[in-house]
């Protein structure tokens, strides 16, 4: 009996997702409890394993293409079987899916077909495939171009022209190592620095500047936004509209955080601790003297945590993610730095498990690293407050009525009023000052 494939819900938040590879093909054996495919979800990408067992027999969501949870993607059969009335159906009443006990990471990026540059002078067409999914292709004198957004992406970047492309992909599709190809080429037949500059200076000349009022509007492309991307939209508009911010300032001093940082690394180098590591672990301190900071607004309740589970925000190439470091206020400087290592590594393969990036009850988002003085970041609901850190610079201070020269770094914290009050979220700055600019307490 055949056995219908849906999109499974793979994470507590996912309402979607997109299909990043199939690791079987139509005609392919299919054992039960065998990996299907990968899923991107909002955060992570999964291993989708199959209920059935049989043959492969139709895939209706293609690589790139997204779907909602429920929806039918594929048909598991015999080979000989009749499912002509189960591939006509949306949603299939019963899952053929599920997520694996562990996430896997997908090993390559490409995806469905996409329009690799669009004008207005070159329009697109879309021709339906046998299994009813449509291909967006660009029109050119050649004929249709089909190409992935990975490959689209790299021949944009390196100044490609897809055309002179010839697709190894189904279909004749440009994928990711066709590009990869040519780049190679082109590297090896690069002219040196000099020939390129006396080609730029001959190109140059006062005509250029005549017919630049002529130059038509830039050529674009249009590449389909990652479910994690879509989520961060959702959850931004839900948060900074419906959520009243408020926003509290302070400069503190860290020369003795940077001298404690190099002393205990010094000691241990293994241990390899960052000023970040220090402000998770001095963070948790606080909040367990100011519990109303540690809370989240829960619709009708307000929900107080017993322990500092930080967020700690985690650039990727999709977005922003950010896993967890539980019970923070119980563990070393040395643990919490191991765990925010191991974190942000996984979070960058996309390998998190769910409850690791899920149910923060404070986060602190760091971009000092990036050379940035001062910022205000978005509370992440429901939790009631974030910490925006900035850069550490030497600055001239006044102390004891004398100029000199401090170590100085501005954090701001942003509330939500409906939690935390104006007062309160003061103390806590407050205490995470004097902690940090004394990290001393810490062994108190």
């Amino acid at each position: 009996m055949a056995t219908q494939v849906i999109m499974p819900k793979l994470s507590p938040t996912m309402e979607e997702g997109q299909l990043s590879r199939w690791l079987k093909k139509e005609g392919d054996k299919v054992s039960m409890g065998e990996p299907l495919a990968e899923i991107d979800t909002d955060k992570a990408t999964m291993e989708m394993q199959a209920l059935g067992s049989g043959v492969l027999r139709k895939i209706l969501i293609q690589e790139g293409e997204s779907a909602p949870l429920g929806q039918l993607i594929a048909i598991i059969g015999e080979p000989d079987e009749d499912i002509s009335a189960l591939s006509s159906q949306g949603v299939a009443p019963t899952r053929a899916a599920q997520p694996p006990p562990e996430e896997k990471d997908s090993s390559e990026a490409e995806a469905a077909p996409t329009s690799a540059k669009q004008t207005p002078t070159e329009p697109t067409a879309a021709s339906a495939s046998g299994n009813g999914r449509k291909e967006t292709t660009e029109t050119v004198s050649s004929g249709r171009l089909i190409v992935s957004p990975l490959a689209a992406r790299m021949a944009a970047e390196s100044g490609i022209d897809l055309r002179s492309i010839s697709g190894s992909g189904p279909g004749g599709r440009i994928i990711k190592r066709d590009v990869e190809g040519l780049i190679s080429g082109q590297a090896a037949k690069a002219p040196t620095t000099d020939q390129a500059s006396q080609r730029h200076l001959r190109a140059v000349d006062s005509s250029s500047f005549q017919k630049a009022a002529t130059v038509p509007a830039s050529a674009y492309r249009d590449e389909p936004a990652s479910e994690m991307r879509r989520t961060i939209a959702k959850r931004l508009v839900t948060s900074l509209g419906p959520v009243p911010h408020f926003f509290l300032t302070t400069e503190i001093e860290m020369d003795r955080a940077a001298e404690m940082r190099k002393a205990v690394n010094e000691l241990d180098p293994e241990l390899k601790i960052s000023i970040n590591d220090i402000i998770i672990k001095v963070a948790a301190a606080a909040l367990m003297q100011h519990r109303q900071v540690n809370a989240s607004f829960q619709d009708k309740v307000v929900r107080y945590y017993e322990h500092a589970d930080i967020g700690v925000a985690v650039a990727i190439d999709e977005g922003l993610i950010t896993p967890i470091v539980r019970a923070a206020d119980q563990k070393s400087l040395g643990e919490i730095a191991a765990e925010v290592r191991d974190l942000a590594e996984r979070a960058r393969n996309r390998k998190l498990k769910p409850d690791e990036y899920l149910g923060a009850s404070f986060s602190v988002s760091n971009l000092g690293m990036f050379g940035i003085d001062e910022f205000t970041a978005i509370i992440n609901p429901p939790e009631a407050a974030i910490l925006a850190v900035g850069a550490m610079s030497a600055k001239p201070v006044v102390r004891n009525n004398e100029m000199v020269i401090r170590q100085m770094m501005r954090v701001t914290m942003s509330c939500d009023h409906r939690v935390v009050d104006g007062a309160a979220g003061a103390k806590f700055l407050q205490t995470f000052k004097k902690i940090l600019e004394n990290p001393l307490f810490l062994v108190v």
